[in-house]
């Protein structure tokens, strides 16, 4: 930040990204009518530069050339320059990014496009140097030759950003198409295990993300077929994830991505999304095998984002940077020397031969390929086996990897921190209410089930729309952005799994009521599917995605969601919306199932054979309690459970009218279980309930 500089029109912006490029010499503008209004009164192109605040490319081209005044006077004499945060305008990313893609066959951030003074795209790129090196161009030459083509050959350029902008429309129409049944599932088994790696685990090879949607979707592949590769690629990978320097061994949670194939070398900045999937992923892991390193990891990435991530208002933070003194991953890395300093010998030792430290270090200078003297913690043996080379015990070990990690943590903590990005974003939040939620359930741990409330309660209140919808992000008071399909899906996900944590019926109300705030928004009426947009969006296209990123797609958990609560509530018209998602964009999801695994979660829950509960009791008596934590524990993915009341049974009778006659039998707690549409016997026995959850898995994981 060149704080010399007189501030340009993003120093009134609340987006931590835009506010970072507030003192760049580049005449900035935020997206919006003013900036458009000048390139067309000027005739100026628009150069578009879209990214994120804890994005590390993004900050070299901010250094490099944003901060340079030789760029930005060339900058600002040709082109009407626009910032956008990826993270605060989803939609105007998204619809960039396919430009980027369809021209250049790949993308990344930061995003850079050039466009017509009527915001029709021609070129497209990612990070570009000050200076033209190895083959990609730089700004300082880049721009007048664009600049020169606009003025020299206008109507060539008008006419190819129409024909691209045409493309782009014909591409994202996509025509119901047909339907999706059970073999597609086993076609996407089959196409996991053709790019698993038997190796590191994880799939395909660099960079590596940990796409723990494929894992979600490999463990229903397990329970409901029983089939054990499954089961095993999901395991491999786990463990791999965990001991590797993609895991912050010290403070805990997942970094975004590995640059190796190993799971070794980080890219460094921790993004919410990423500690919400990856704790449903160790929380489902540690449901179907019981493994306790799965639950403590599990525990270990709450204890990072409570720490960390979470708002004195209970609400989450986006995430925090990679870089830090304007070097990646300095926070996170350590010399032999500090070690030594920060450890006793015998500590240092066994933290040298855990993490594999050296005096050389194990980290490569990123554009010299020199190892610097920096190491990464990540781990290659097991606990087990290392306390057999080392000559102790395992619990011995563990004692002196607690002690030493508190020592390294105390001291990692007096550097200076990476920058941590405060928005609040509503979808993000809501898959971390989903995932502390299943993870307060399963782990049975009501601190974590509270932290879901307080997040879930901050979103209800204060980023409301007055007409009832959300807000996609809040920052400094500040709720702003009208809801896109991915605010309102993940929301409602997370608010069903916490109706499902706690029983509490204004949950499964509010979950009813947001998710029918989502049909009224966004859904086509004519084609069926969700639109990503509202109808009166300032973004004239408006696009139905299925393809799922590092997070799943909108559509996908949105299909889930009419699922789960056609069976939460017996709504079969729900069921029937969700069978149009999948049709509509099944032919698309049939030439690549592996870009749509989330989708093939929500088929899943459709045709694998379902487990509807309903608990008719009184929340207060034990054996309600104990019927409640036998069917929470039990290793079964999917149940679909609903708490009748004794008395006061009016709010979830009118949300679920089916239980209206499933009375308590004789005065005693009694669960009613159907199976796939078949109801079975009554039960008021805990010992029973338990035989007929555990028959259930077993007939389910014998397909």
């Amino acid at each position: 930040m060149n704080k010399g500089v007189k501030p340009n029109r993003l120093i009134k912006e609340k987006s931590p990204y835009l506010l970072q490029h507030a003192h760049n010499p580049v005449d900035w503008y935020p997206w919006g009518e003013e900036a458009f209004q000048k390139a067309i009164e000027e005739n100026k192109l628009i150069f578009l530069s879209i990214g994120y605040s804890t994005c590390h490319w993004c900050h070299v081209m901010e250094k490099e050339s944003f901060e340079d005044t030789n760029v930005a006077q060339l900058m600002n004499k040709t082109l009407v320059s626009i910032k956008v945060d990826r993270e605060e305008r989803p939609d105007i990313d998204s619809y960039y990014m396919s430009v980027c893609q369809m021209l250049i066959g790949s993308g990344g951030w930061p995003l850079t496009i050039i466009m017509s003074p009527d915001k029709m795209p021609f070129f497209a790129a990612t990070y570009l140097p000050r200076e033209t090196r190895f083959g990609r161009p730089g700004l300082l030459e880049l721009i007048p030759q664009i600049d020169n083509i606009w003025q020299t050959r206008k109507e060539e350029i008008i006419n190819s950003a129409n024909r691209l902008s045409e493309l782009l429309r014909n591409a994202t129409q996509a025509k119901r198409s047909g339907e999706l049944d059970k073999e597609i599932l086993t076609t996407a088994f089959s196409q996991l295990i053709g790019i698993y790696d038997e190796t590191a685990g994880g799939f395909g090879n660099t960079p590596k993300f940990p796409t723990t949607h494929n894992l979600s979707f490999l463990l229903r592949y397990h329970s409901s077929t029983g089939n054990g590769k499954a089961l095993s690629m999901v395991e491999h990978t786990l463990r791999s994830m965990r001991m590797g320097g993609i895991y912050d061994h010290i403070g805990f949670g997942f970094h975004r991505y590995s640059t190796d194939a190993m799971w070794r070398v980080p890219h460094f900045e921790k993004m919410l999304y990423d500690q919400a999937l990856s704790l449903v992923a160790y929380t489902e892991a540690f449901q179907i095998t019981k493994n306790s390193a799965y639950r403590a990891t599990a525990e270990e990435i709450i204890k990072y984002v409570v720490r960390n991530m979470t708002s004195d208002r209970g609400v989450f933070y986006s995430a925090e940077d990679a870089d830090s003194e304007g070097e990646e991953g300095k926070y996170y890395v350590w010399t032999d020397n500090e070690i030594a300093e920060v450890l006793e010998p015998a500590e240092a030792r066994i933290i040298r031969k855990t993490f594999n430290i050296s005096q050389e270090g194990n980290y490569e200078n990123e554009s010299t390929r020199s190892r610097t003297g920096s190491n990464i913690l990540y781990m290659t043996k097991s606990l087990e086996d290392l306390s057999s080379e080392l000559g102790i015990s395992l619990s011995e070990l563990t004692t002196y990897l607690t002690k030493a990690k508190k020592k390294m943590f105390e001291h990692r903590n007096r550097r200076v921190c990476p920058l941590k990005d405060k928005k609040i974003l509503c979808d993000w939040n809501g898959m971390m209410i989903a995932a502390l939620s299943k993870a307060g359930r399963v782990l049975d741990n009501t601190e974590y089930i509270k932290a879901a409330e307080r997040a879930a309660d901050f979103i209800l209140t204060k980023m409301r729309t007055p007409a009832g919808g959300v807000y996609h992000r809040f920052i400094d008071g500040e709720p702003a952005v009208p809801g896109f399909l991915d605010d309102y899906a993940f929301l409602v996900w997370g608010l069903t799994e916490l109706y499902e944590a706690t029983l509490e019926e204004k949950y499964l109300a509010t979950a009813l009521d947001m998710n029918e705030q989502t049909i009224k928004i966004f859904w086509d009426h004519d084609g069926g599917a969700f639109y990503f947009t509202p109808e009166k969006s300032d973004f004239p296209l408006r696009k139905k995605e299925i393809h799922d990123g590092a997070i799943p797609s909108g559509n996908g958990v949105a299909m889930l969601n009419l699922i789960r609560l056609a069976r939460l509530t017996g709504r079969h018209d729900l069921e029937d919306m969700a069978l149009r998602v999948s049709n509509y964009f099944a032919d698309q999801i049939k030439m690549n199932p592996l870009s749509h695994v989330q989708t093939l979660i929500a088929l899943g829950a459709a045709v694998w054979p379902s487990l509807e509960v309903v608990v008719s009791g009184d929340p207060g008596d034990p054996t309600t309690t104990e019927m409640l934590r036998v069917i929470n524990t039990a290793s079964l993915l999917d149940l679909n459970v609903i708490l009748r009341y004794t008395v006061n049974s009016s709010v979830i009778t009118t949300l679920a009218p089916f239980t209206e006659n499933l009375l308590p039998t004789g005065d005693k707690t009694t669960v009613y279980i159907c199976v796939s549409h078949e109801c079975k016997m009554p039960i008021t026995d805990t010992t029973m309930l338990t035989r007929q959850l555990t028959e259930f898995r077993e007939k389910q994981a014998g397909g």
